[in-house]
């Protein structure tokens, strides 16, 4: 596997564990679930399209029968996945609503194979088993004593199949466009999907009493935006869909350790073994293949198979 793409998806994986601090101080100030994720497509899409149109213009052009790729990863996964993600994050709790969006590797995995063809091997059964265990144990759903109303373990699930659905559309996108252009117009027409819900109005009164807001609404659409997911989007061209999704399964990893750190959320063994079970999957996804390069003796038919896992 190409060790650049790894490093780049569990780095855009890292980005969105730190998501939380950004949530929690925006949610303090005011702003609910539908607000922050147009507060979130609003600034991403501003950045984003002013760095590719200084930096590479000729990107920002699109065919119109294309547009649908964009409204698929923008709109149905973006904008729905920030809605049920948020709601679930602020009316439950972070780790909860990590772990219910991480079933997303699962819809992902069926959906690759059908679409894509990738194959579901046994690695990455083992892999996803320890992915999603550590992320229950992690939350504390087991041993926790806690308990999910219907109505949160349906926006939890939401996002995780919203979620995965922009690895989806992103593969189809990725095929025709550059990782920059596919990220791009997923800000754009996610900007423009979250604005008629986006209580813009609201969203300026609240900033117009607390202006240091702004630094948390810059930082929600730089750090844990913009850069993961140019980061996530260029590992996933150069790798499996199923693969980058256990991959980037380190956000809740580092979101449980901004939970134990900065809100001195309770951490027992059972969350320890599940962070060591989600370092597992990665380790195990990471490691094993070797990289085969198109210059070297190897017949067309082989090259062509290991073009469509993503290692070339």
């Amino acid at each position: 596997m190409n060790k650049k793409a790894v490093f780049s998806v569990i780095l855009s994986g890292i980005l969105w564990g730190i998501i939380s601090l950004f949530i929690n101080a925006l949610s303090s100030a005011g702003f609910d679930s539908m607000q922050i994720a147009c507060i979130r497509m609003i600034t991403s899409a501003a950045m984003m399209t002013i760095f590719v149109a200084i930096r590479s213009p000729e990107k920002l052009k699109i065919k119109l029968k294309d547009i649908w790729m964009f409204i698929g990863t923008g709109i149905v996964s973006v904008v729905l996945f920030n809605t049920c993600y948020f709601y679930t994050m602020i009316n439950s709790q972070a780790s909860v609503a990590v772990v219910l969006l991480y079933t997303s590797p699962v819809f992902i995995m069926i959906m690759s194979a059908i679409l894509f063809k990738e194959k579901i091997t046994g690695k990455k059964i083992i892999a996803l088993l320890l992915t999603f265990t550590g992320c229950v144990f992690v939350a504390g759903i087991v041993g926790g004593g806690y308990r999910i109303t219907p109505f949160i373990l349906l926006t939890g699930l939401g996002s995780g199949l919203f979620y995965a659905l922009y690895t989806i559309f992103g593969r189809f996108a990725l095929k025709k466009y550059d990782t920059f252009t596919v990220t791009a117009y997923t800000f754009i027409f996610g900007m423009l999907g979250s604005i008629p819900t986006g209580k813009l109005s609201r969203t300026a009164e609240i900033i117009r009493f607390n202006p240091k807001i702004v630094l948390f609404c810059i930082g929600i659409g730089l750090v844990s935006t913009v850069l993961p997911y140019v980061l996530y989007t260029w590992g996933l061209q150069r790798m499996e869909s199923g693969k980058a999704a256990i991959l980037v399964a380190v956000e809740p990893l580092v979101g449980a350790l901004i939970g134990m750190t900065v809100y001195n959320e309770p951490h027992n063994i059972l969350k320890l073994i599940g962070i060591g079970m989600i370092l597992c999957s990665i380790i195990l996804l990471s490691t094993g293949e070797r990289n085969v390069k198109k210059d070297e003796n190897i017949p067309k038919n082989v090259l062509k198979s290991v073009d469509k896992q993503g290692i070339i």
